[in-house]
């Protein structure tokens, strides 16, 4: 299985944190508030800024990982037309990056997503895995093959927060790795999982996960490493999960440009796009996580 990476530069996965489009076009209260005439005056040319800080950090990403990654996992995008603009109207429109995207029952309006670089990557098939009785994100399943190399199964995640209280919401998530693993259990090919699991690799939601694959995250956080910052302390919510014997190793990426000092508790935090209701023209909370050969 090790032969996967071989072939492929890296895989990326980053929550890009209410990456929404600058139009008021749905009925939610988030889409709402991200718009001109919203509590967060979401305009277009915010919108492009995003964009194109998006793009800046994975250019500088590779160039210092070797190369583009072949295959970048999102979460928070509103839409197809955010995806479109972030690779289509920016510096990365040159880099062969193509779409896959599903609308999600989300309340807030926001999916997961995943690019691929189709100079290196062919699509063999994608959809939207539903989780049941739940208004959450779907998992999105998109299987690739690398030119003249193997198909793998990719599974893209945002899993339920920890809104409403831990053991309910640890319930929501336990419910959602039942449905990841049910549709893993339909693929026979290597598999890598990656997402927003909105909590660490110690949690119990993810024991079955963390026997069946390898849960890369894991020796990283007993490091004190992290992919968000919460009052001065790293915690490592966005993971990889490989099948085993797949040769990999992943790393959160502190993107000089899209970092900040925390002024209460020292050291240097992600840039969002917004501290509160102050624009600060950044990115996200969350580093970006690669998975490298």
């Amino acid at each position: 299985m090790g032969i996967f990476l071989f072939l492929l530069q890296s895989v990326m996965f980053w929550n890009v944190e209410n990456f929404f489009d600058y139009r008021n076009d749905s009925t939610s209260v988030s889409d709402r508030e991200f718009s001109s005439l919203g509590e967060r005056h979401w305009t277009k040319k915010r919108f492009y800024t995003k964009c194109n800080a998006f793009a800046k950090a994975v250019l500088w990403i590779a160039s210092t990982e070797g190369g583009l990654p072949d295959v970048i996992g999102l979460a928070e995008v509103e839409n197809a037309f955010v995806l479109r603009r972030a690779v289509g109207a920016t510096a990365l429109r040159k880099a062969g990056y193509k779409i896959v995207h599903y609308d999600s029952p989300d309340p807030r309006g926001i999916d997961v997503a995943l690019l691929y670089r189709a100079p290196a990557v062919d699509l063999v098939s994608s959809k939207a895995i539903h989780i049941d009785s739940m208004r959450t994100r779907d998992i999105l399943h998109a299987r690739l093959r690398a030119r003249d190399g193997p198909e793998t199964d990719f599974f893209v995640c945002h899993l339920p927060s920890k809104y409403g209280g831990e053991t309910e919401s640890l319930r929501k998530r336990g419910r959602a790795v039942n449905r990841l693993l049910a549709a893993v259990d339909s693929v026979t090919g290597p598999v890598v999982i990656m997402g927003d699991f909105n909590d660490t690799p110690e949690s119990p939601a993810f024991e079955e996960l963390s026997r069946r694959f390898q849960a890369l995250a894991k020796p990283l956080a007993a490091k004190g490493l992290g992919t968000i910052r919460f009052d001065g302390k790293w915690d490592f919510i966005d993971h990889f999960y490989v099948s085993p014997g797949l040769e990999a190793e992943m790393k959160p990426v502190q993107v000089p440009f899209l970092m900040t000092p925390d002024r209460t508790h020292g050291g240097l935090k992600p840039l969002r796009t917004y501290s509160g209701p102050r624009y600060t023209a950044g990115v996200s909370d969350h580093l970006p996580i690669i998975l490298i050969k």
